[in-house]
């Protein structure tokens, strides 16, 4: 307990302890309010979920800091939780045009709070596929991270196979997210859905000589023939090292690392 205590002190303060704290008591999520030095804005994080682990990834394990050869313009957050990355890039690129997809809906609800005085943020509701259609999403008991997709053909993966459905989200292609939001050019596109980049890497001949720059958390562990998916669909790019739990990909050096990968 006094360990789970000093680390909301030492991240949050005494106001986050306390709020830590008086959520253990009574068995909420309270919000816990952060305001970052270098972070424009504060935002929220639910207690005792999965956002405080997500928060040391993004803001304390430094997965996104990268350098840049030059400021992308457009970035695409797929699977963005409540919007940490998304405010982490929009505070590192302040021209960027930033996508921020998540299928959830209470993870979704948190994104519109966290990112709404960004406007170079749209939160977007769908989930990334292979094909535009409707698809379930399922919650196989990962926490608020966790959630998967799965088409209505019932072909999933291991983990989602027996989960249990929240709700329906559109499904949609790259492509078609790119043509709805007039891009051109991804210059960045993170990419951390829960086994979908199965799927979503299949065929990826519409969109991916577009994209610069992949950041993309692997799910085989979840679903079997993720790695051979996204390695067969991004031949091409020329620099590759992981950090973290992500694999990056870069064209001529666009990205490359802040620290030894």
């Amino acid at each position: 307990m006094f360990k789970k205590l000093k680390y909301f002190h030492s991240r949050f303060g005494f106001d986050g302890m306390m709020t830590a704290v008086k959520a253990g008591l009574s068995g909420s999520n309270d919000l816990i309010t952060v305001q970052r030095p270098g972070i424009s804005h504060p935002f929220y994080l639910r207690c005792h979920t999965s956002d405080i682990p997500t928060y040391d990834i993004v803001f304390t394990g430094g997965e996104y800091d990268l350098h840049v050869a030059e400021n992308p313009k457009v970035i695409i957050d797929a699977g963005a939780n409540i919007g940490l990355a998304s405010i982490f890039f929009a505070n590192k690129f302040p021209a960027a045009k930033i996508i921020a997809i998540e299928p959830e809906e209470s993870n979704f609800q948190m994104l519109k709070k966290n990112v709404q005085p960004y406007s170079n943020i749209t939160p977007l509701n769908a989930a990334l596929w292979d094909k535009n259609e409707d698809i379930s999403l399922v919650d196989p008991g990962l926490d608020k991270r966790g959630f998967m997709t799965k088409s209505d053909d019932g072909t999933a993966g291991s983990t989602a196979d027996s989960a249990r459905v929240c709700h329906r989200v559109k499904g949609m292609t790259i492509d078609r997210i790119m043509d709805d939001f007039g891009i051109s050019r991804i210059g960045i596109l993170k990419i951390d859905i829960e086994g979908a980049e199965r799927e979503v890497f299949t065929d990826t001949s519409a969109w991916i000589e577009r994209v610069d720059a992949l950041i993309v958390e692997l799910h085989d562990r979840m679903k079997s023939g993720c790695c051979r998916s996204f390695y067969y669909g991004t031949n091409g790019f020329d620099t590759e090292w992981s950090h973290g739990e992500s694999v990056y990909l870069s064209r001529r050096n666009y990205i490359r690392p802040r620290r030894s990968a």
